[in-house]
């Protein structure tokens, strides 16, 4: 009997979970709330920064983000091709211009020195992305940003718990967004987390993500001032709710273990594929850091095979492995086709058609992971071309 398709990622949730959101429903406090700043003085303790902001997406975090940090028509934001969508489009939304840069080989992170050589009198901002969970090299994109006059702000969707040299990172760049989407390390079912030590750029993005009203602390959370306002600019509704919080709170007080067992899996696959010919893992960056282990995405020798990379995704997903693909680069998507030649981003562009991701999340079995190593080293031997 097949045993069931095993999912690329999945939640974490235990009766803590489920007693609070419970007990928030019984509360008849829904919306932004007591326990949605709660949530917020915990992650900004977590993180050790001065202010952190929970909000409904990672996506609304960078909108967010990259409008506090004044990007606006004509300006330019250096950021990777190796990411979600999201990275890229609130640029756009925001007026500006995204520019793709090519990525390190083994960590598929942005590469700092080519990053130096695009930066423009129109760069604004420079935007890595903490790919997989493995931090950018923060030492580097902070002294570019410092020689060039620019703000760094930190696409960390997949890097909450990480640090970079003992420093967390959400504590580095000039504001840091993380994602709390249900297959991320920590989840709220949807939702998102800005950081930052600023508190000019907190209160800009606090005003922005509900409506542009300028409102006092005691107003926000119930004061009697409740029914004066004032509108300073045109906001969002990106608020982050009571219910949210409700996971978020025990989800983040358990971020140390879940994340401590995705690094042991990963130390699984590791040592699984270590012998494998044509499958191997993302390489370690150099210099002292926490991996946050959010997915575990391997490179496949494709050109030895007799199907593409999408043809294995569909293969492994027929024996019962959930791959998934993290990502199409960007510029290999219709809107952003004409932001740069592929071969002027080699790197990204191989990457793009050679890699898949691995199950990986905290209920994972070791045997788990046997399974998904055999069954994907199998699925390779019987589409060699040498094997036909």
């Amino acid at each position: 009997m097949r045993r069931p398709t095993l999912p690329y990622a999945r939640p974490s949730i235990t009766d803590a979970e489920v007693r609070e959101v419970e007990e928030t429903l019984r509360s008849g406090w829904l919306s932004t709330g007591p326990r949605a700043a709660r949530f917020e003085e915990d992650l900004a303790t977590r993180l050790g920064v001065r202010h952190a902001l929970g909000v409904s997406s990672g996506t609304a975090a960078l909108h967010l983000a990259v409008l506090a940090a004044g990007v606006g028509p004509g300006d330019e934001v250096i950021t990777t091709p190796m990411t979600w969508v999201a990275t890229a489009n609130v640029v756009l939304h925001a007026g500006g211009r995204p520019v793709l840069v090519d990525v390190e080989p083994d960590t598929l992170n942005l590469d700092p020195t080519r990053v130096a050589d695009a930066i423009t009198p129109r760069t604004r901002v420079l935007l890595p992305v903490h790919y997989a969970g493995q931090p950018c090299d923060e030492d580097a994109f902070l002294d570019l940003a410092a020689r060039h006059g620019l703000t760094l702000v930190e696409d960390a969707a997949h890097a909450l718990g990480a640090t970079y040299k003992g420093r967390p990172i959400g504590a580095i760049g000039d504001i840091t967004m993380f994602s709390f989407h249900p297959a991320k390390n920590l989840t709220t079912g949807e939702g998102g987390g800005l950081s930052t030590n600023s508190d000019e750029l907190a209160e800009r993005m606090r005003c922005l993500r509900f409506h542009g009203i300028d409102q006092s602390p005691s107003a926000r959370f119930g004061g009697r001032s409740a029914a004066s306002y004032d509108l300073v600019a045109a906001g969002f509704k990106y608020n982050f709710t009571d219910l949210q919080a409700a996971i978020g709170l025990h989800q983040l007080a358990r971020l140390d273990e879940l994340n401590a067992r995705r690094a042991q899996l990963a130390k699984l696959y590791e040592a699984r594929l270590a012998g494998s010919e044509h499958v191997r893992t993302l390489g370690t960056a150099p210099y002292e850091h926490t991996h946050a282990w959010h997915i575990l995405v391997v490179q496949v020798e494709v050109d030895a095979l007799s199907l593409d990379r999408d043809g294995l995704i569909g293969a492994l997903r027929e024996e019962g492995v959930g791959a998934g693909l993290h990502f199409v680069p960007l510029h290999g998507l219709t809107l952003y086709r004409d932001l740069a030649d592929p071969a002027d981003l080699p790197v990204a562009s191989e990457a793009g058609r050679r890699i898949l991701t691995l199950p990986l999340f905290p209920d994972m079995t070791d045997a788990d992971v046997d399974f998904v190593v055999e069954t994907l080293e199998r699925v390779v031997a019987g589409h060699l071309r040498s094997a036909r």
